[in-house]
């Protein structure tokens, strides 16, 4: 009978993902519903507001200022959003260039008023605190 339980405990065991499967799975989420709701301050022209709630990396990366200005130039031209859908998603402790830390990479295809279809990659990073917020956007 201790046999069956064991191979039973085993085998319930192996239905439950791993620790490091979970745990990467709700970072993932998390970083995603960081950036979804940082990109609908992108989306609603909120652009000061955005780099306010970015991450330290994109702040030192560029200026308030120049953030301002350069965002919606780029923008601009496409129009409003009008769908988007996440391609893909990659969670990393280490990208080039930065320290170790918890990375959720998004790639999202969107469609803009003026543009069928565009690329946004938006890389939340999770914080000293635990908060989950908007590293590096860019869009192709």
């Amino acid at each position: 009978m201790k046999i069956i339980a064991a191979i039973v405990v085993v085998c319930a065991s192996m239905l439950v993902a791993p620790p490091a499967t979970a745990q990467r799975a709700s970072a993932v989420y998390k970083g995603q519903e960081a950036a979804v709701a940082w990109l609908g301050l992108l989306d609603s022209g909120q652009y000061a507001a955005s780099w306010d709630q970015a991450a330290p990396q994109l702040q030192r990366a560029v200026s308030r200022p120049r953030w301002k200005a350069s965002v919606p130039a780029q923008r601009a031209p496409l129009g409003p959003v009008v769908a988007r859908r996440l391609k893909w998603a990659n969670y990393a402790e280490t990208l080039p260039d930065l320290s170790a830390g918890q990375y959720v990479i998004l790639e999202y295809e969107t469609r803009f008023a003026n543009r069928v279809s565009a690329a946004e990659t938006v890389t939340p990073i999770k914080d000293a605190n635990g908060i989950w917020k908007v590293g590096a956007y860019g869009i192709r």
